[in-house]
């Protein structure tokens, strides 16, 4: 895959150039950047390439830690309260 693929608009490129972005902010272009992929194309695999474009390049910005997030499996889901969480789910 090349970095058109894997950044078709260019949101990812853009985030590295804007001074004194914040990690919210970076939040909020990588949901944009995911809408943005075309249904069928893997995402896992688009996030490696900007990750090898630009995280590894600008290790310190946050746009680098979003992207590894990314990347990062899931933890295990924790119970919730509520009243199915105190009497159980057979009730």
């Amino acid at each position: 895959m090349d970095l058109a693929e894997a950044d078709p608009k260019g949101l990812v490129r853009e985030s590295y150039r804007i001074d004194g972005i914040t990690a919210g902010e970076c939040r909020s272009i990588f949901m944009d950047w995911a809408l943005s992929i075309p249904v069928g194309q893997s995402v896992p695999e688009s996030v490696r390439v900007l990750i090898g474009t630009y995280a590894d390049a600008a290790p310190d910005h946050p746009m680098s830690a979003v992207l590894r997030q990314a990347l990062a499996e899931p933890g295990a889901p924790r119970r919730r309260g509520g009243r199915i969480g105190r009497q159980g789910a057979s009730d």
